[in-house]
């Protein structure tokens, strides 16, 4: 293992970092490998909401990570993926430092919004501006991005994208899309786990979705709200309403409220609806906490 270059500048030095959370627009599912992983289809949009880490570095002589969670204790340690994700990039550059990260959770955990995913994005990017051969991602960031997660190569560059395969195949969709779209995300207050929505799924090593060819999705950002709205899909919807049957009511509360469309996001339980309004999007949410008793928020999709 070696030391930075600068031993200096990592008293303490303090990296501020911003983890959005994403939506799936569309999420196809193709069938599954023979090595039991699922191949997608899927449209990533990154929100204008997420979570918050402070990162400090100091000199040691071997890796050490250490993760505290003020709000949710029980996400501390070092199964946290951010830790993980810090480990594995000192391992991989063969630095040895102290990381100390502070975690402050805004998005929903296991909700189908990539919360953790983002975290450990953010904290791969942190360190490889800060201490690595540069401030871009490098060829080195992507394989280790994959090896702690499908959604976690994403987030190192977060544009509006395809992202084909088991999530390592990511082509940013061109063009410009609306001015702005805003969004209402609605959750059950209970996370879902992801293997056991793909279980209920059914499919077998080597099958494939029993259906008609899937619909074509864009590589040029829709132009307008409603043009997104038509895209809205999720194969998973209907194995994770199986799990979590609130995600129909959460659905209906949306479009009562004037969504012009609404989905699952990911293996769910969060749903999104969009709306043609800052207004309209925060009243969606108000109604949805305060009259049907879900976790809801107003955000918006970053669509540039």
């Amino acid at each position: 293992m070696s030391t930075p270059d600068r031993p200096a500048a990592l008293e303490g030095q303090l990296l501020q970092l911003f983890a959005p959370a994403k939506i799936n627009l569309a999420l196809h599912v193709l069938g599954r490998r023979d090595d039991g992983y699922h191949e997608l289809d899927s449209l990533f949009f990154r929100l204008k909401w997420g979570d918050r880490l402070r990162v400090r570095l100091w000199p040691a002589r071997q890796p050490e990570v250490v993760c505290r969670c003020p709000q949710q204790p029980e996400l501390a340690g070092a199964d946290n993926l951010a830790a993980r994700a810090a480990l594995s990039w000192l391992s991989a550059r063969q630095i040895s430092a102290r990381v100390e990260i502070e975690l402050e959770k805004a998005v929903w955990t296991a909700a189908g919004l990539g919360g953790g995913s983002s975290d450990a994005a953010a904290v791969l990017r942190g360190l490889e501006a800060c201490l690595g051969q540069g401030a871009g991602p490098g060829p080195m960031l992507p394989e280790l991005a994959l090896a702690l997660g499908a959604d976690v190569p994403f987030f190192l560059d977060p544009r509006p994208s395809r992202v084909r395969g088991i999530g390592e195949q990511l082509t940013p969709l061109e063009g410009r899309g609306p001015e702005r779209v805003d969004v209402t995300l609605v959750n059950p207050n209970r996370p879902l786990s992801t293997p056991e929505v793909f279980r209920a799924l059914g499919l077998k090593r080597g099958a494939r979705l029993d259906r008609s060819a899937p619909p074509a999705l864009p590589l040029a950002l829709p132009s307008t709200i409603e043009s997104l709205a038509a895209l809205v899909h999720n194969d998973l919807k209907r194995p994770a309403t199986v799990l979590c049957p609130e995600i129909v009511a959460m659905c209906q509360a949306l479009d009562e409220a004037g969504a012009i469309g609404s989905g699952l996001s990911g293996s769910g339980p969060t749903v999104f609806g969009l709306f043609p309004t800052p207004l309209d999007a925060a009243q969606a949410a108000e109604t949805c906490s305060t009259i049907h008793g879900f976790s809801a928020i107003s955000t918006q999709l970053a669509v540039a």
